[in-house]
């Protein structure tokens, strides 16, 4: 009673360390040893009264449904100190834990396991790779914490007195000399009756006869063996040494709220730590009768289970002695050799109509149950998607979008091969969606096509002049491949001749006529006409900079006529293209992003190819649209509304456009916007979107694809899984890395979603046509030849507004150049 009472108090004095390893933990033979003998070391740091069963530190393997499996050590007080420094270093956190309070469970399982076999033979020797955890992991990997599963595995570990070691010893070789004594007493009988049967036999009857040795001297003597001297080596085996013996005592609880599944569990775990048996292994405690097993569950070994459960205390049985390296796999916590699943803590469950989730995939779990899994929408900043045609990129990217717009958030989805639109537009096609849905078609297919309406320069949605001239004067530099050092003066002249449209704009806008705005077309007449010319520069004359009107006056004029052809070509290319020149060449466009975003729309724009033509357009979009999207400081952050942008065929788009798209996977987080990229290879996209992809990718994915083209991503993975791997997968398969509460996850194996699959309930294709045409009114579209000729007859009205406002008096600048008056 006293023993007990002491016990109780010194158990009321106990800490708990949780041990964290990170994904890259890696540890040696070395460390870990170093690690047992501070356990062991540590088990010993009670105060010296206490009872020998409260001197032992506590390993607690648990799997509650937090995490794959929790690494607990729980121990006297006095050692906390000497177990927060562990040998591991950096690659473990240890942290201060809390008590854990479990609620109670329907069905409770309990067992205690004991070496047997052998009492002197080691476990087996368990590589580190893979890691010796794996098998209990394996075990517990199909955990549901939703029915109340829980696994917990708790091995104490005990330095044993110095006179419990040595009745151990005298024990061992007491049964050894017995054993040997018994061995030589069954040869003594054996060869007995091995002599008094040769005597009795007829050929040694026949051998007396013939040497005339009959009745001489009786029966042979039989020297019976003398008992072999015991080795105490062999005799001890492990126990001969002093050096890091330890007594061990290892329980298990299984529960859950299921009936048959903690007993399941508990069969699982039994066989995990098969693994480690050799000489000697890891048995249950108990016996079975018929269908019933006499053990920890019941009376009379439950009582004491449960109290050894509760107050830490550790009372092995007699076999139950261990060398520390017997236990290397259970000193530490996972490695980086371990396979851990995906929980549902780890990865969310994706549910329909949630804004706060962003589907990503379909999960297949350790015992083939499938789940939808999801990242949160807030971390979600960036994504790239890598693989060859065909392997489920786009078909991910539009679950995604769908999903993410069903849910009230706005996006762009911009694909230049259109095959996308009709793919999405029954699941788009419901009532709530129809006002929020633009669709923006360059291709003009169809014997009545129509076109929407966009001016690059327009000013009737409010932008800043600057704002505007930079975005396109950048846009035609990151097209063309212009640069200070390239084209200087095409950038000066476009520049400038920008300015001056702009201006003309604003001026318009101002007036209340943005019909009357001039569109980028006008940069010809700016140029080549010198009544157009002198009619701007004095309608807008005040709006300019000293700077802008000095230019004008003083370099124009020493231009020499060729000069500015290369800023005229690309436009004569634009307007030689039917529908680029309705689409572009229209003074009030319709097509606002920025609106857009700030009202969650749902933007499908499909420009009409790769061509130069169609970069030229594309460029000038993505310019747009890291325009609008800087221009969000004028908001907020907690007014800012999220945003996400897909990119569907990177390589095209960035052919046009590279610095742009650039500085979107670098800016675009800081506002709300988040962009999602596709491409069949990375390798061919511009070094500085490469780069900018890799570094601030919260989710990298990649498709089969050949080697070659996969080892960029895979090398951001430390090559696990390893090309030849990600190469071989089905279609619809991705690997993919992904950023969950400030963590990473995987790479992990996720099945692409199929639209007919897990959008089947929303599929309404008797709509599709309704959203089409209703998709089309919202983006404003036209007969492509009403817009072409409105296009047309733009620079007649813009000189009819020019002639309007021209002031009476004449202007202080006159322009003269060779060759115009």
């Amino acid at each position: 009673m006293v023993v007990r009472r002491l016990a109780r108090r010194a158990s009321a004095e106990r800490m708990a360390l949780e041990l964290v390893a990170s994904r890259h933990f890696d540890p040696g033979l070395e460390e870990i040893f170093r690690r047992g003998v501070q356990l062991a070391r540590a088990s010993t740091s009670m105060a010296w009264w206490a009872p020998r069963r409260t001197k032992a530190v506590q390993i607690r393997l648990r799997a509650d449904g937090s995490s794959p499996l929790r690494y607990r050590i729980e121990g006297p007080v006095g050692s906390e100190r000497l177990l927060s420094i562990t040998p591991f270093g950096e690659n473990v956190t240890v942290n201060r834990a809390r008590p854990i309070t479990d609620k109670p469970r329907e069905h409770v399982v309990r067992a205690e396991f004991i070496l047997r076999g052998k009492p002197t033979a080691p476990l087996r020797e368990v590589p580190l790779a893979p890691d010796p955890l794996q098998p209990l992991i394996d075990a517990v990997s199909d955990l549901r914490a939703e029915l109340g599963d829980l696994a917990e595995i708790r091995l104490d570990i005990q330095r044993a007195p110095k006179w419990a070691l040595r009745a151990r010893r005298l024990q061992l070789m007491a049964d050894a000399r017995r054993a040997e004594r018994r061995e030589a007493q069954r040869a003594a009988r054996w060869v007995r009756q091995d002599a008094g049967g040769l005597e009795d036999s007829l050929t040694w009857q026949l051998q007396q006869l013939v040497t005339g040795n009959r009745g001489g001297g009786g029966r042979r003597l039989v020297m019976p063996p003398v008992p072999r001297r015991v080795d105490p080596a062999e005799a001890l085996g492990k126990l001969a040494d002093d050096d890091h013996l330890v007594r061990v005592q290892l329980l298990v609880m299984c529960a859950s709220n299921t009936e048959g599944r903690a007993q399941a569990r508990l069969a699982q775990i039994q066989a995990a730590l098969d693994v480690f048996g050799g000489g000697s292994r890891w048995a249950m405690r108990g016996w079975r009768v018929g269908p019933w097993r006499l053990g920890a569950d019941r009376w009379p070994s439950r009582r004491g289970f449960e109290r050894r459960w509760r107050l830490g205390h550790c009372q092995p049985p007699r076999a139950n002695w261990v060398r520390l390296d017997e236990l290397t796999g259970l000193l530490k916590p996972p490695t980086v050799h371990c396979r851990l699943p995906l929980l549902a803590g780890d990865l969310p469950t994706f549910t329909h109509g949630n804004p706060d989730l962003l589907l990503q995939g379909i999960y297949r779990g350790p015992d083939g149950r499938r789940r939808l899994v999801a990242t949160y929408a807030k971390e979600t900043l960036f994504e790239v998607g890598v693989g060859k045609a065909g392997g489920g990129k786009t078909e991910r990217a539009l679950a995604q979008a769908i999903g993410w717009a069903h849910a009230g958030g706005g996006l762009m989805f911009v694909d230049p091969h259109r095959d996308s639109w009709p793919r999405a537009l029954p699941f788009l096609a419901h009532d709530h969606l129809m006002q929020r849905i633009a669709f923006i078609d360059l291709n003009a297919t169809g014997p009545a096509p129509q076109v929407s309406s966009w001016n690059p320069i327009g000013m009737h949605h409010g932008q800043a002049a600057h704002e505007v001239v930079e975005a396109t004067a950048d846009a035609y530099a990151a097209a063309l491949g212009w640069d200070d050092a390239s084209a200087p003066r095409a950038l000066t002249i476009l520049t400038a001749a920008l300015a001056v449209l702009v201006a003309v704009n604003e001026a318009a806008c101002a007036a209340g006529r943005p019909e009357d705005q001039a569109t980028i077309f006008h940069v010809r007449a700016l140029l080549t006409d010198p009544a157009f010319r002198a009619g701007a520069l004095a309608a807008v004359e005040g709006r300019l900079d000293e700077e802008t009107r000095s230019w004008w006056r003083t370099v124009f004029p020493t231009l020499p006529t060729d000069a500015y052809a290369v800023v005229l070509n690309p436009i004569t290319r634009l307007a030689a293209n039917p529908v680029t020149r309705a689409f572009l060449g229209q003074p009030a466009g319709v097509y606002n992003i920025r609106a857009a975003m700030d009202s969650q729309m749902i933007v499908w724009v499909c420009p009409g190819g790769n061509g130069p033509t169609d970069r030229l357009i594309t460029a000038l979009l993505a310019r747009d649209l890291l325009r609008a999207v800087r221009a969000r400081r004028d908001t907020a952050d907690d007014r800012r509304v999220p945003f996400r942008a897909y990119f569907d065929e990177l390589i095209t788009l960035t052919g046009s456009a590279p610095e742009t798209i650039a500085a979107m996977f670098e800016d675009f987080r800081k506002y709300k916007v988040h962009v999602h990229g596709m491409t069949q290879l990375l390798g061919r996209l511009p070094q500085a979107v490469r780069l900018s992809l890799l570094q601030n990718a919260s989710c990298l994915a990649s498709t089969a694809g050949s080697q070659s083209a996969i080892a960029p991503v895979t090398a951001e993975w430390g090559d696990n899984p390893s090309p030849d791997v990600v190469a071989a997968l089905d279609r619809f398969q991705h690997y993919m890395s992904l950023t969950v509460q400030g963590r990473r996850i995987g790479p992990v194996r996720i099945t692409g979603p199929h639209l007919d699959e897990v959008f089947a309930d929303y599929a309404r294709p008797r709509q599709a046509a309704a959203l089409e045409r209703s998709a089309r009114t919202m983006a404003g579209a036209a007969p492509l030849d009403q817009r072409t000729a409105r296009a047309a007859d733009q620079l007649r009205r813009v000189g009819d507004f020019l002639t309007q406002h021209t002031p009476t008096t004449p202007p202080a600048v006159h322009l003269q150049k060779k060759g115009y008056q």
